[in-house]
């Protein structure tokens, strides 16, 4: 039984990695559609701001000079260079969710992810895999899960399931007498 006084375990990140177009975007849309308390980062980019993008939201959008200092201070958890671009995923905000207790879910591809398992040892890696898809064997070695995307229901049932145990409790009165 948890009380206000008691310390909870820090929350489980979850990271669902899976080769391009395997679907991860709108996977993780719909678990946080059914988990709404499930956070998600806002990955950072050198690439201009697209049309209907809002910056901010799916993506926060910096000049390379911002994303060098960023880098060079050690705030990137994680980050790659796409053709002339780079992304990553601020450190700061992660680390607070989780030592708040928040589950955490990042989508990113298969480098990304072990990438995050080399920094944050304890996030769990779940390998989204396509139908006809056939991974490495020493790649899916380091994840935890794998989850066929068959069909899209099935997959967020699966995760939301693996997220059962990452809420914090709610804190319970205590009861007098």
């Amino acid at each position: 039984m948890s009380t206000d006084g008691e310390a909870r375990p820090a929350a489980r990140l979850t990271v669902l990695a899976g080769p391009s177009g395997s679907g991860r975007g709108g996977v993780v849309g719909l678990v946080r559609a059914r988990l709404p308390s499930v956070w998600t980062p806002v990955p950072v980019t050198t690439r201009p701001r697209r049309d209907r993008e809002v910056a901010g939201v799916e993506r926060s959008f910096l000049d390379p000079v911002t994303f060098d200092r960023l880098l060079a201070a050690g705030g990137l958890l994680e980050w790659s260079q796409i053709g002339p671009y780079r992304r990553g995923t601020p450190q700061e905000p992660l680390r607070s969710r989780l030592a708040a207790g928040e589950p955490a879910l990042l989508a990113m591809d298969l480098a990304g992810a072990l990438l995050v398992r080399a920094v944050l040892p304890e996030a769990q890696l779940v390998l989204l895999r396509p139908p006809d898809y056939v991974p490495d064997p020493n790649t899916e070695a380091h994840f935890a899960h794998t989850v066929v995307h068959s069909r899209t229901v099935q997959v967020v049932d699966e995760l939301v399931g693996l997220f059962g145990s990452s809420f914090k409790a709610p804190a319970r009165p205590r009861v007098r007498g």
